[in-house]
Order: structure tokens, then C-alpha cells, then sequence
């Protein structure tokens, strides 16, 4: 047990009653620290497992060396083209950790093994003899006729980073823009790397966000699992280009002074045994729990055994491949709710104590904690980001106060609870004090990533936002000369709401691409029900770019937000005071860093003279007004006036007044 008590419990009482688990949790991750640096050197030596296994040139032996863990297989082969697919002709000898080799003289092999040849292993194993990509593998293709995939040798010179310098922090606060490659453009068909570093970075700029997260990264066989259920973790998906492509486009985007964040998915992996690495070695628990504990049910996949040194090894090193290869600046950790819990976060935890005493995943958190150990030791600057809908206490607190290490955690009750005011309640029956506290609702030290909408709520099965507001009439009505009540409540909304998540839900930010201009429909990727169509798996950017079109107008009100939050640094500020709820015209009132935000959220109640409190006298004026013509509003507000404060008699208060139109918000700022 630490000699004292841990910062975390230090800064939250409501936790004392816990203090014994949440030491138990840390000695667990420095119990497991220790054991790894007495047996590797050192965490970053444990994670470089990628330059051990997997297929490698060693320029001391001048050869090739393959090498596969696999403790339960009889007999391993490598084949490939170079051998003319010849099953028994290169056979791998095992060594007592359960870890094969074999070794290809370069002077024998140049000719014929080399960058690009086309490889598998074939495993003898219980299950008999199987064709299997190799797990560290670099690079895997998939055939256009049987759809299978197959590993490739990928032995590049080494890539030019000359120049490549970039530190995150250096960003300030961060804007996110979530983006998936092959949908990313306007074809009907498969975005690529280079497509998208010509097409959607400079769109990024100029949208005034400084960070991508990227998705679909790893291989995976499903195109329509958005990249979710992953066979090849080492390799970036072909379909999108080559390795060095994806090189490209961060090295660009670091130019541009945008970070780029990957989406990794360690939570769970695909059943599939062409590829993949299930059943690897003929045995269920070779990565994987045994039976039932090693099956997902919901996701219909496989769930890591982090118990296992041989595990902690291939996901640590994934880590560090990433980071140190491709120059990603940071992760967003998929699933970790899903990771922490037997349960995968299905049964409510409505008390302190089955946070960590109902179902927890100990071996993972230990897992989670290792990775952002190793994560910052790489990359002070870098940043992780924690998917988690369990509120698990500590998940954002640095690993020596006794958490787990993450920098941010994704706010994602708050995207659910905006498609719920729009499924389930008419705009007269939004409750303003349910706003607020639901946008205000988070710890002040767990730092949050806002959003109203990612592809979440894009996805078949539900709608974006723009699509639950205005929805068919988005076909018919979305021409500037084109008055339509439905267009004109919902482009209202979806400005308001993009403001009030920036504005009060937390300290970075997020939006899903296309999603800020208002995109239409929803996302379906190519699947038998709809005849393999890419017709809704794709961005349709000349929407936007017609001048003749409405969506310019949120587009425009999107930057001039982002441009508005980040001059004001309002992110990184302390919450939001409350300044005034007034509930008969539907109003929110509220200062953040010295910003004064006003919200009528009424459906009709547009109030001239409208008397308002603000913390400070002085001179006003408007920085940002929802209803702006720029912005498809009604320009019922003259953005030139200039406010004055005013004070009453026996109120030391300073007051000012304003034209509260409604379904409008405006941002003041004393000058």
C-alpha cells in the first residue's frame, strides 16, 4: 500500500470509503511496471516487440528474420511468392519462450524476398494446417477476386520525416475534426491518403480546427465495420493507399499545424481466422481469454487476455509503433469502458463501491495505465483520449496521483442527450435548467472532449443532427432563395447547439466531418442490403461549396464559432457562471472567460430591451450573432451597436440591454 494517501483520494472526499481499491489499482500498475522493466530493461524496450517479431531485416546477420509467437503450434512455414507458395519448404524453429525463426541470408534471397513479395505463414496446429498472415505484419493487401488478404513484406528505404517536428501543446486547446479516408470524399468509391492530404487537410484549416482524429487506420476485413473490428493491427489499411502515403499526410498535416490523433481499437478484435489472429496457434487463449470470457457479445468479436505478458507486449509495442512510425501525436482509446468491466459497461453502476467491486477488469485497467505510461514517456506533448461511459473515478488523474493516465475522456452523454430533445420533447418543452446542468455536469479535474455529434450519431440506425432537425426537407429546401419554416427552425438549432456544447461542455472539442456544415443523411457503407453502394459512404463537399446553397451558411457560422472559442481561449478557462435562467422566454445567460453568452431558446418570444447582468461595466459588442445574414439568420440585430453598462439605484450591479431575438444566440465581449 503507498506510504500515503494518494492525490486522487486527496481531491475527491466522495472517495475515501474507496481508498483501499484505488491503492490496490495502483500497486496493481506498479507491481506490473517493475516486472516488466526488470525483465525488458526498460517500458520502451518491453515495447518494441515490432523490430523482434514480425518480419525484419538485420543488417548485423544480413538477412531477413521472421518470427512468430505461437507456444501451442506443432509446425510453422513461411511462404510465400518467393518460394512459389511451396507449403513445407521453409520450416521455423521454435525456441523455449514458444517463439519461432527463421532466417533468410540476404545474398540468397535478395531476388526473391524483398519489398513487396507477398508472404503467409502455415500454421500446423490442433486445428490442422491453416494459411495465416503473420501477426506483426507491416502491411496486408486484400485480393480483389476471393477478398481474402495477404501479408506483405514492407522493408521501404526509410522514410524522409526531415523536418517533422511537432508538439502538440503548442496548439493550445483542441479542435477535432473526426474523419474517416475512404469516406472522405465526394466518389462514389474509396477515398485515398493522398486524396484526402490534397482534398479535406486544407478544408480542416480552414475550418479553424487544429486536430484530426482518424479512423478506420488499422486493417480490418470489414469495410463496414468503420474500422472497428481490426485483423491486422501493425498495418495501415491498404485500401486507402500505402504506408508511406499515410507518412504523407501527417507530415503534411503537421505543416499545417494540425495534430493527428489515431483512432486504436485494443478493446476487442475480429473472430475471423483467414485474417487475424484468433486461434493463432491452433488454442483459443493464445491473445485471448479462454471460452466465454474471451467472447464479446454484443460485438460479436474477441476480448484480449491483458493478463498475459506476450499480450501487454504486442499491444505496448502497437503503441509505440504508431507513435514512433507514422509520428501520430496521440490516441483515442476505442471501447474502454467495454475494457474495464466483464460486463463491457452494460449493467448501471449506481453506487461508489461497484466502480470497483461489480465485474472490474483489473488486468485491463493495468493495461490502460502501462499505456499511457508509455504513451507520455515517448511523447511528453502526446495526447490519449478515453471512450468511457462509466464515469470510472480516476480515468483523466495523472498514473502517480493513483489514475489511469488519460488527458481527456470523450463527453458522450452529450451527444445522446441532444438526440433525445429532438426525438422525444417539442422545442416549447426544452427545460433550460436540463440544458444547463447536463452541458455542466462533469468533474472539473476529469478533463472532458465536447461534442454534440460524432459518427456515432451518424450512423444507419440513427441521424445527425441537421437530419433530426430538417430531415427530407434538407432535399427540397435548402436553396438561399428558397424561404422554408422547417429549414429556418433547424438551421437555427443546429448553430445554437454547436455553440452551447463549445461553449459550456468542456475543454477540447469535436466534430464529425461534415457534420459542421450540416451534412445530409446518414452513413451506410457498402453491404449486401444495399447492393454494395457507396452512395451514403461518402462526403458530399459541393454542397458546401455551392454559393447558391444554405449549407455555406452553417459552414460559415462553424468557423466564426471555432475562430470566436479559441481567441478567447474559452476551453481552458474555469466552467461557465451562471448569469441569469429565465425560463418564461426560454433564456440562458452565462460568462465564461469573461465572454458573456446569451441563449434564447424560445420558439417565439423575441424581447426588445432586454435587461441583462454582466459581472463587469463597460462597453459591449457583439462578437457573434447566431442570427447573422453571413449565417442564414434573420438579421433582426444590429451588429454595430455598441452596449453600454448601467447601474440602478442601491445595486452595485452593472446591467446592459440588449434585443433578445429568439431561437438566436449572441456572444458579447467588453471592449
Amino acid at each position: 500500500m503507498p506510504s500515503k494517501k494518494l492525490n486522487l483520494v486527496k481531491q475527491d472526499p466522495w472517495l475515501e470509503p474507496s481508498e483501499q481499491d484505488i491503492n490496490d489499482r495502483y500497486d496493481r500498475y506498479i507491481n506490473r511496471l517493475s516486472e516488466i522493466e526488470s525483465g525488458f530493461e526498460s517500458l520502451k524496450k518491453f515495447a518494441e516487440g515490432y523490430a523482434y517479431l514480425g518480419i525484419n531485416y538485420d543488417p548485423k546477420r544480413k538477412g531477413f528474420v521472421y518470427r512468430e509467437w505461437a507456444p501451442e503450434a506443432y509446425n510453422l512455414y513461411l511462404t510465400g511468392d518467393f518460394n512459389d507458395w511451396k507449403k513445407h519448404t521453409h520450416p521455423l524453429k521454435k525456441d523455449e519462450f514458444g517463439v519461432w525463426e527463421i532466417f533468410l541470408p540476404e545474398q540468397e534471397y535478395k531476388d526473391t524476398f524483398r519489398h513487396g513479395s507477398k508472404v503467409k505463414v502455415l500454421v500446423n496446429s490442433r486445428l490442422g494446417e491453416q494459411f495465416r498472415i503473420p501477426a506483426y505484419i507491416k502491411r496486408a493487401i486484400q485480393d480483389e477476386d476471393t477478398k481474402n488478404f495477404t501479408g506483405q513484406v514492407w522493408l521501404p528505404r526509410k522514410y524522409n520525416w526531415q523536418g517533422d517536428k511537432f508538439d502538440v501543446k503548442q496548439l493550445g486547446d483542441l479542435f477535432i475534426y473526426e474523419s474517416h479516408v475512404g469516406m472522405a470524399q465526394e466518389k462514389e468509391g474509396l477515398g485515398t491518403y493522398k486524396e484526402f492530404m490534397e482534398n479535406v487537410l486544407p478544408r480542416v484549416k480552414k475550418g479553424g480546427y487544429n486536430a484530426i482524429q482518424m479512423m478506420a487506420i488499422q486493417e480490418h476485413p470489414y469495410y463496414g465495420s468503420f474500422g472497428y473490428h481490426v485483423s491486422n493491427f501493425f498495418a495501415p489499411s491498404s485500401r486507402f493507399g500505402t504506408p508511406e502515403e499515410l507518412k504523407d499526410l501527417i507530415k503534411e498535416a503537421h505543416k499545417l499545424g494540425i495534430a493527428v490523433i489515431l483512432d486504436i481499437v485494443h478493446s476487442h478484435t475480429v473472430k475471423n481466422t483467414v485474417e487475424g489472429i484468433n486461434q493463432f496457434d491452433g488454442s483459443d487463449g493464445q491473445y485471448f481469454h479462454p471460452g466465454a470470457r474471451g467472447e464479446h457479445p454484443q460485438w460479436d468479436s474477441k476480448l484480449f487476455d491483458y493478463g498475459k505478458t506476450e499480450v501487454l507486449r504486442f499491444l505496448l509495442s502497437n503503441i509505440k509503433y504508431w507513435l514512433d512510425e507514422f509520428h501520430f501525436d496521440g490516441f483515442r482509446f476505442d471501447g474502454v469502458g467495454s475494457m474495464m468491466y466483464y460486463h463491457h459497461g452494460n449493467e448501471p453502476i449506481d453506487s461508489r463501491e461497484k466502480y470497483f467491486r461489480q465485474g472490474v477488469e483489473w488486468d485491463a485497467i493495468t493495461y490502460l495505465q502501462l499505456a499511457n505510461k508509455l504513451i507520455h514517456t515517448l511523447r511528453p506533448d502526446a495526447v490519449s483520449i478515453a471512450e468511457d461511459v462509466t464515469g470510472m473515478p480516476g480515468l483523466t488523474a495523472p498514473l502517480e496521483d493513483g489514475g489511469l493516465g488519460f488527458d481527456f475522456r470523450l463527453g458522450m452523454g452529450i451527444p445522446d442527450f441532444w438526440i433525445k430533445q429532438l426525438k422525444e420533447k417539442k422545442d416549447e418543452d426544452w427545460n433550460i435548467w436540463e440544458l444547463w446542468n447536463t452541458l455542466n455536469d462533469r468533474i472539473p479535474y476529469v478533463k472532458t472532449v465536447a461534442y454534440a455529434e460524432s459518427h456515432d450519431q451518424a450512423l444507419v440506425g440513427d441521424k445527425t443532427l441537421a437530419f433530426w432537425l430538417m430531415d427530407k426537407e434538407m432535399y427540397w429546401h435548402m436553396a438561399k432563395d428558397d424561404p422554408d419554416l422547417v429549414i429556418e427552425r433547424g438551421m437555427a438549432l443546429h448553430k445554437m447547439i454547436r455553440l452551447f456544447t463549445i461553449a459550456l461542455g468542456g475543454d477540447a472539442y469535436m466534430t464529425f466531418m461534415g457534420n459542421e456544415f450540416g451534412h445530409p443523411e446518414w452513413i451506410d457503407f457498402p453491404r449486401e442490403g444495399n447492393g454494395w453502394s457507396y452512395k451514403y459512404a461518402r462526403r458530399q463537399w459541393s454542397l458546401v461549396d455551392s454559393p447558391d446553397l444554405k449549407y455555406q451558411y452553417l459552414a460559415a457560422f462553424d468557423r466564426q464559432m471555432i475562430k470566436t472559442i479559441k481567441d478567447n481561449n474559452i476551453l481552458s478557462a474555469m466552467y461557465g457562471q451562471q448569469i441569469n435562467m429565465d425560463d418564461w422566454n426560454k433564456t440562458i445567460v452565462f460568462e465564461r472567460n469573461n465572454l458573456i453568452f446569451v441563449f434564447n431558446w424560445h420558439i417565439n418570444h423575441s424581447v426588445p430591451d432586454y435587461e441583462l447582468r454582466v459581472p463587469n461595466s463597460g462597453t459591449y459588442s457583439i462578437i457573434l450573432n447566431s442570427d447573422g445574414a453571413s449565417f442564414g439568420g434573420h438579421n433582426r440585430i444590429d451588429e454595430s451597436l455598441e452596449y453600454h453598462t448601467y447601474q440602478k439605484e442601491n445595486d452595485p450591479s452593472f446591467y446592459l440591454k440588449i434585443y433578445n431575438t429568439n431561437r438566436t444566440a449572441i456572444v458579447l465581449k467588453r471592449i
